[in-house]
């Protein structure tokens, strides 16, 4: 993302089982696979092995199919461990102009070349709203600018290894992404650059950790949260990850401050991001999707 970033929210599922269980039965931890689980695995995870002897699984999916199982499974805490953001970020070696603003993806230039998700489309729906002097309260005011915006989506994806295939492969050399998965790319090798957008803020989405009642392993859950952010792990997070710490005694390197996605103050969550009203996005999602999908994403 970018210090205009729009910020998605990283949903890490904590299934912990119903019944009484032994102390060395597994944690099993539901996320996104790739860079995402790897990194938890190895920054989280084995220390949090080593110091409890409670082992942890992971199980990998998509988001809208991991939250359709905590919902099945009544005792599964959803836990949100770092923060992201969503930004543009885009291949220079494919696209000949420089994009530095929102109001870039509607650029003729880029016909055919923008991808998005298609499963939060809240994002790119404020954006468009912010645009039009609107916000996420009032985002039919965006309504007409999105679909003007239809000529230059070449797809959507529904995961995050969909979204960094598409950048691979140059089908979808510009995207409306995570800062965390461009940089992943660009460490890779792959000639991604992030944008800052200039003329709006990024859409900050806050992530969360929360344990759901009934579980029989609240007290490893807590001590796997309490692992999650402290100091030395929230540092390695901020290396690993490329964004922001949620434990702002955290230490954040010169050269990733300023960062998309990297916000180390108070101050400047306000003056590099915009924090979309949790309340309203909640209520109104479902009729954003159901319009996005009917109108944007349909052909």
């Amino acid at each position: 993302m970018a210090h205009r970033p729009i910020l998605a929210a990283l949903v890490v599922v904590l299934l912990l089982a119903a019944g009484p269980t032994p102390a060395a039965d597994p944690l099993v931890i539901s996320m996104w696979g790739g860079n995402w689980k790897d990194t938890v695995e190895k920054v989280i995870a084995k220390p949090f092995t080593a110091k409890t002897g409670i082992p942890v699984e992971f199980e990998v999916g998509g988001t809208l199919d991991r939250l359709a199982k905590a919902r099945v499974a009544k005792a599964a805490p959803l836990v949100d461990i770092t923060f992201t953001v969503y930004t543009i970020a885009y291949r220079p070696d494919q696209v000949k102009m420089d994009i530095t603003k929102w109001a870039d993806l509607w650029d003729p230039q880029l016909k055919g070349k923008v991808g998005m998700p298609d499963f939060d489309p809240s994002h790119i729906i404020t954006i468009s709203a912010l645009l039009e002097g609107g916000d996420e309260r009032s985002w039919q005011k965006g309504q007409e600018r999105l679909k003007r915006l239809k000529p230059n989506i070449a797809a959507f994806f529904s995961t995050d290894a969909r979204s960094q295939d598409l950048m691979k492969t140059g089908e979808a050399p510009v995207q409306v992404m995570l800062s965390i998965n461009a940089f992943h790319l660009i460490e890779q090798g792959l000639p991604v650059k992030v944008v800052n957008p200039t003329d709006r803020p990024g859409i900050v989405g806050i992530d969360t950790m929360a344990i759901m009642a009934g579980t029989k392993k609240s007290d490893a859950a807590h001590q796997f949260i309490d692992l999650a952010l402290s100091r030395e792990i929230q540092e390695q997070l901020v290396l690993t990850f490329k964004a922001g710490p949620t434990n702002l005694k955290a230490a954040v390197p010169a050269k990733l401050r300023g960062q998309p996605g990297v916000f180390t103050t108070p101050a400047e969550w306000k003056e590099r991001g915009y924090i979309m009203d949790d309340e309203t996005r909640a209520k109104t999602l479902p009729a954003w999707k159901e319009w996005f999908n009917a109108t944007i994403v349909a052909k």
